[in-house]
């Protein structure tokens, strides 16, 4: 497994592996899912590594898997736009486990405040 860099992450990359601390963790509010019709907290968490930050997405049960301070390492995640800044996502296959390295985080750019072109619908 060779992790990324938070930097080096771009719209809709797929099977992403990345080592990070977190930074911040808002509280979750509830959401109506437009493919299931069923109810589903989601929150956005702060993440960084040495070379930036990004916004994680978190839904339902992975919420409070992740604890602010501690460092994980998220494999098999995919990255995506909301109104059109970049996000992380775990999604149904991506995995979070907790580990030991101590991970610096970057403060100073946040892949997530720069905005890029929505997509062409054709």
């Amino acid at each position: 497994m060779i992790a990324l860099q938070i930097s080096e992450l771009r719209p809709y990359a797929k099977k992403v592996d990345v080592k990070v601390r977190i930074l911040d963790k808002n509280d979750p509010h509830e959401v109506s899912s437009k493919l299931d019709s069923q109810h589903h907290q989601v929150t956005e968490a702060l993440i960084g590594d040495e070379s930036g930050t990004i916004l994680l997405t978190l839904w339902d049960e992975a919420i409070g898997k992740v604890e602010t301070g501690k460092c994980y390492l998220l494999t098999n995640a995919f990255t995506s736009l909301f109104k059109r800044t970049l996000r992380l996502n775990l999604g149904r296959y991506g995995k979070l486990e907790e580990i030991a390295d101590e991970v610096n985080a970057n403060p100073h750019l946040n892949v997530s405040e720069k905005e890029f072109e929505a997509p062409r619908k054709y």
